[in-house]
């Protein structure tokens, strides 16, 4: 009895080194794919606080929320599944996937660039203007919704590339932890971001003169903040796409692009005592520069296609 004991607890002791190795190897590849989705989720949060901006006090959190759970359903219904699938039935289109992924983030950042200098965007504020709260909402909602599933994509996509070679329970394990992590991470920060000027009214009408200040410096800046947040948010899916297609370019050993923006990169990283920062803005830059190269060309397409529609 008292052996057979020691050799359940034997068993035991063996099923949970194996359980914490296996907890390690997730905890490690979640984490490492997670580093390499990090443009995109600066992108992802720059973008959101957008959709909850121009309502009710009462019903920002209630949007966020909404949006956040339409995250949550894009990455583990629709998302995670999917990424398995191609893991385990094809694994070479991880890459095109990511390349088609990345020129639509180029395009929408180039479409957002061209309204910004035109002034084009007034004709989308009347047609908000036409709806009520209820129905703009809804449409707010189910735009970012969509938004987050080509984001969601894109982070699901750059790590699923860096656990492929890993078992497909532990692909799936640290997919599922990127994806819950970084939901939870910036529909957090998100959710702050669109309550800080209720945050600084608040502050402003306590008794404490430094407290007042701060609140209504809050209140005075979100304007500032939610314009610097979209330009980022622009910014962010030029550089991020142009630099997955930069590395796609790599993959099907089309090297003259890449070279360039590595040499820039090596150039600017001579810059004595920052040079880390300045080769990494450098490489920034570049993939901007290819990105918006790459979204020039199809909202170039996009365009022609109607005017030769109504040429015919």
């Amino acid at each position: 009895m008292a052996s057979g004991l020691v050799a359940l607890l034997d068993d035991v002791a063996a099923i949970a080194k194996i359980a914490a190795t296996s907890l390690d190897d997730v905890a490690g590849a979640a984490s490492k794919a997670g580093t390499k989705a990090v443009g995109v989720v600066i992108d992802d949060a720059a973008v959101t606080p957008g959709y909850a901006v121009g309502f009710t006090p009462d019903r920002e959190l209630p949007i966020v929320w909404k949006i956040a759970l339409g995250s949550l359903r894009n990455k583990f219904v629709f998302l995670l599944p999917g990424a398995l699938l191609l893991s385990a039935f094809a694994p070479w289109a991880v890459t095109p996937i990511l390349m088609v992924g990345a020129a639509f983030l180029c395009f929408e950042a180039t479409e957002k660039i061209i309204e910004a200098v035109t002034h084009h965007e007034g004709a989308n504020k009347v047609e908000e203007l036409a709806l009520s709260s209820a129905e703009l909402e809804k449409e707010k909602v189910s735009g970012a919704i969509r938004t987050d599933l080509i984001l969601s994509a894109e982070i699901m996509a750059i790590a699923l590339n860096d656990v492929t070679e890993r078992p497909l329970m532990i692909q799936a394990a640290a997919l599922a932890l990127v994806g819950l992590g970084i939901t939870i991470g910036v529909y957090g920060v998100v959710a702050l971001i669109v309550k800080m000027d209720d945050i600084g009214l608040h502050m402003s009408q306590r008794r404490r003169p430094s407290s007042q200040a701060l609140g209504r410096g809050l209140v005075k800046a979100m304007p500032v903040i939610l314009d610097v947040l979209t330009k980022v948010g622009t910014a962010a899916m030029l550089w991020v796409g142009g630099g997955i297609v930069i590395h796609g370019l790599e993959h099907f050993h089309l090297p003259q692009i890449p070279h360039l923006a590595h040499a820039a990169s090596e150039w600017a990283a001579q810059v004595p005592g920052v040079g880390a920062v300045t080769g990494w803005l450098a490489y920034a830059l570049a993939s901007a520069v290819v990105g918006l190269i790459v979204g020039a060309i199809i909202v170039g397409v996009v365009h022609l296609i109607p005017k030769r529609k109504k040429a015919a």
